[in-house]
């Protein structure tokens, strides 16, 4: 749902620039109580792998596709403030070195992508999570759910973004209904991915998965007839289940799935580019400021083999999110670290 240059007027791009500024600046306020030794690594290699996911575009009906938008996902794994500031690094990644997502649109992207599906995904994750039993099975389905109603939440932000702003004379009723139409749709595989991803990890390590905190209760041992807290545990020795494994296993499939299974991705547009091309919204388009950049269009110009382009592409991708959102999150662990020594 990458929103390209001059689908939305000047006016309501820089007004949604403005939101989306806020709600960065907000987020890095907020991920300075969510982030710790532990979350902060964990938070880069979440903005790598959605990266590495969004490239897999699954076909969704006839000529249409779809792909990850990950605000769920982020949220839950790593939580909300957190989340909304994976997915600004990662939209960024995509303008800057892909052409991917127009620049002046990125506070477009950045509010429709990042905000709104954190915001709408996390708020139904936790209500469900507190009425549902305390369990990792209730964490999946939530997640499920959670992910399933944030893709067409999203496809109507844009529709009301381009209500105001729109540069196309295009029934506002139409767009509306082809946009939450076919984002159901990819909102099923979205919910399918987040499902998976999140249920994988609490499997393993519960502990890291924000959304799952608190989620198993305090081991009681019977005393004399009488029920009382066992000792904690030690935390976890390293092996299949620390954070260095699970670290080093989501590195590894993010650059599996980018540099090798994206060469199998459906090539058929996503839900936007269909409903853009179907009604009209894309009579003015305008070129992409990076259009001219090597890795343009997820290939590096110059290397002529097919596979070999995406894939390397792809790999720097996913290397380049890690770095940036890494340091990024590092930057504001070290900050809440300072505000506590200070305090």
């Amino acid at each position: 749902m990458h929103v390209p240059d001059g689908f939305i007027n000047a006016p309501v791009s820089v007004a949604a620039g403005v939101v989306a500024a806020g709600a960065v600046a907000v987020s890095l306020r907020g991920a300075r109580r969510e982030l710790d030794e532990r979350t902060a690594p964990l938070a880069g290699l979440v903005a790598a792998f959605i990266f590495a996911v969004q490239m897999l575009n699954f076909p969704v009906a006839a000529g249409t596709s779809g792909h990850l938008l990950g605000g769920a996902l982020a949220a839950i794994l790593v939580g909300p403030w957190t989340g909304v500031l994976c997915i600004a690094v990662v939209l960024l990644m995509q303008g800057i070195l892909f052409a991917d997502g127009g620049l002046t649109a990125l506070g477009v992207n950045i509010s429709v992508m990042g905000v709104v599906t954190v915001v709408v995904a996390y708020a139904l994750f936790r209500g469900l999570v507190l009425v549902l039993p305390r369990t990792r099975a209730s964490v999946t389905a939530a997640s499920f759910v959670a992910a399933l109603v944030s893709v067409p939440a999203a496809a109507a932000a844009f529709t009301a973004l381009y209500a105001i702003g729109g540069t196309t004379h295009v029934p506002v009723a139409k767009v509306l209904t082809a946009m939450v139409g076919v984002h159901t749709l990819i909102g099923i595989g979205e919910a399918v991915i987040t499902m998976l991803t999140v249920g994988a990890v609490v499997a393993v390590r519960p502990d890291l998965v924000y959304g799952a905190r608190g989620l198993t209760a305090p081991l009681k041992l019977r005393v004399d007839g009488e029920l009382v807290d066992a000792a904690p545990a030690a935390a976890p020795a390293a092996g299949s289940g620390s954070p260095k494994k699970v670290w080093i296993g989501g590195l590894v499939t993010a650059l599996v799935l980018a540099g090798f299974v994206s060469f199998y991705a459906s090539a058929s547009p996503d839900g936007l580019e269909k409903v853009a091309a179907d009604k009209g919204i894309d009579a003015k388009v305008e070129d992409h400021a990076a259009a001219d950049s090597p890795l343009a269009d997820y290939g590096v110009k110059g290397i002529e083999t097919a596979r070999l382009s995406g894939g390397l592409a792809g790999a720097i991708g996913v290397g380049a999110t890690l770095a940036v959102g890494t340091g990024a999150f590092w930057v504001v662990r070290r900050r809440r670290a300072h505000t506590e020594t200070t305090a």
